[in-house]
């Protein structure tokens, strides 16, 4: 049940009232007001402060300060007289609680208008920006259609124009050709001057056709040019190669090859595909899928004596050990599946993750549960947005805190 503020002070003039309430300490984020013309409400747990008004106020009016441990209004008056007292001085109980709930019914509606108001006021200035971008928009297509219609009357001016200069030429051409024709005829017989130019254009079109074609020379001979390359590992070029990087991977490729070398005594009962790691692993996978723990716990270990760098067998072991209940063994491999997988890149994360969860889960049935939360919040750090192991990582935080509770009680 609240408590009720009565060390409030108020004071008056013929329109105003000023209204200071202390808050107890409470910070200004817990502090609830409800304000209506007749009802006035402070509610900051374990506290409550309520005054039903002597008369009624100017809502839209009220103004509410509230900072430094104090709650001061200021209430106007909507009829200009003083008051006998703050409240009304009745203590029915009815009455109280129909202002109460017409103040709360009102302060509802006021709040739902005001967001209403809010929206439809939101939605008028995005339609106003979406009209104003049209209109932009709409103004530079226009803009942009009317300079491309003029350059387009430009250039068909421009065409007419040319084709009119050339149409004039070919015309004064064709009428100086004309007259040297005529001066011509005018000296010899025109039948037979306009017979031999005719001829002499006969003769000279026939006499381009007959142009000897020029002799192409012989095909050369085919034959084969032998092009050699220097031997390379990798498939890229030299030149698209990361040289560095590349010389480390062979140098760690043959780390690799001398540790296997090294048992080729101890493994000379193995055939080829249990010789490769890859295949191991992908058996250990089945193994595990079927239920056949020890075989696939089996299957890595030998993946791992092969080649010992390999972070994926580390870890799937560790989930068969979770299986079998070594829980031990369980977190010393998914420790070293971890130690492999460095530097933390986005290509490993997965692979973080499980194993992470892996070594949490074997922490948290040891009773080891703060080890556990530690792996698991290494997880969320990874992948934030995974709901499941949200929800395992709080179910520990729960068991943390119920036991930190009983070894109080106790």
């Amino acid at each position: 049940m609240p408590l009720d503020v009565t060390d409030y002070t108020w004071s008056q003039t013929d329109s105003t009232i000023h209204l200071s309430v202390p808050l107890k300490g409470a910070t200004v984020r817990k502090v609830d007001v409800v304000s209506t013309e007749e009802y006035l409400k402070v509610h900051f747990p374990p506290f409550l402060f309520e005054a039903f008004l002597f008369e009624p106020v100017d809502d839209d009016r009220c103004t509410a300060r509230i900072g430094n441990g104090v709650a001061v209004f200021t209430l106007p008056k909507k009829t200009c007289k003083v008051w006998e007292h703050l409240m009304i001085t009745t203590d029915d109980k009815e009455t109280k609680k129909e202002i109460r709930e017409r103040a709360l019914l009102k302060q509802q509606q006021k709040l739902s208008a005001e967001s209403k108001q809010k929206g439809e006021k939101q939605q008028a200035e995005k339609k106003y920006a979406l009209e104003t971008m049209m209109k932009l928009e709409k103004e530079e297509r226009d803009r942009i259609e009317k300079m491309k219609e003029a350059e387009r009357e430009k250039t068909t001016a421009e065409l007419a124009a040319w084709q009119l200069r050339q149409k004039q030429k070919a015309e004064e051409a064709q009428q100086k050709q004309n007259h040297q024709i005529q001066q011509a005829g005018s000296t010899d017989i025109p039948g037979n001057r306009l017979t031999d130019i005719v001829k002499n254009k006969q003769d000279h079109r026939n006499s381009k056709t007959k142009k000897i074609q020029p002799q192409l020379p012989p095909p050369r001979r085919c034959g084969n040019i032998a092009v050699t390359f220097t031997p390379r590992v990798f498939p890229t070029a030299l030149r698209e190669s990361l040289v560095p990087e590349e010389e480390e991977w062979l140098k760690k490729q043959a780390e690799v090859r001398r540790a296997v070398s090294a048992e080729v005594e101890e493994l000379q009962d193995l055939t080829e595909e249990e010789r490769n790691h890859d295949w191991l692993k992908q058996k250990g996978d089945k193994c595990f899928s079927n239920g056949d723990y020890v075989g696939a716990v089996n299957a890595y270990s030998l993946g791992i004596r092969l080649n010992g760098k390999i972070p994926a067998l580390y870890s799937n072991r560790a989930a068969c050990h979770l299986k079998l209940r070594n829980l031990h063994k369980a977190i010393e491999d998914s420790s070293k599946a971890l130690d492999l997988l460095t530097p933390a890149v986005p290509a490993n994360s997965a692979a973080r993750v499980r194993a992470s969860i892996r070594r949490g889960s074997a922490f948290c049935q040891l009773q080891l549960y703060a080890e556990g939360l530690q792996d698991y919040e290494a997880a969320l750090k990874i992948d934030p947005h995974n709901e499941a192991l949200q929800e395992d990582a709080q179910i520990i935080r729960d068991i943390i805190q119920g036991s930190a509770g009983q070894n109080e009680t106790q």
